[in-house]
């Protein structure tokens, strides 16, 4: 397995003891399902992208622990929330026995599958899919 990048692991250390274990696993299961994606902290959270374009993060939210797919409403798996209004889903967890790994697993198995162009949207103003949704 490779080396988590120092700022995934300084992003890590500075979490509250409620949000740790949650990021932990969230950390350990992306890393092993989409070991060949690029990651680091992006906009002040860890991301993870294929070709530029992000797919999965997570974030420290007040009350929660948000796992963000930035393709995530395109997906077929159930169990995630539409967030914003382009096509990014969520799921909140506040322990880790919240966190159904085997849908996580699905998650990112379709993260990589299933690409919306975030990487281009401004000049594409989200209209053309990157991967996995071709008419």
């Amino acid at each position: 397995m490779r080396a988590i990048p120092d700022d995934i692991l300084e992003y890590q250390k500075r979490l509250d003891p409620q949000a740790r274990p949650i990021c932990d696993l969230l950390l350990a299961t992306i890393e092993r399902e989409l070991s060949d994606a690029e990651r680091k902290v992006w906009h002040a959270h860890p991301v993870w992208f294929f070709d530029g374009n992000p797919v999965v993060g997570y974030d420290r939210l007040k009350a929660s622990v948000r796992l963000l797919f930035w393709s995530g409403q395109s997906f077929r798996e159930p169990g995630l929330k539409p967030e914003g209004t382009f096509k990014a889903a969520e799921a909140r967890y506040t322990a880790p026995e919240q966190v159904d790994v085997e849908a996580l697993r699905h998650w990112l198995a379709e993260a990589r599958a299933v690409q919306w162009n975030y990487r281009d949207i401004r000049r594409n103003r989200g209209l053309v899919p990157l991967r996995g949704l071709e008419s």
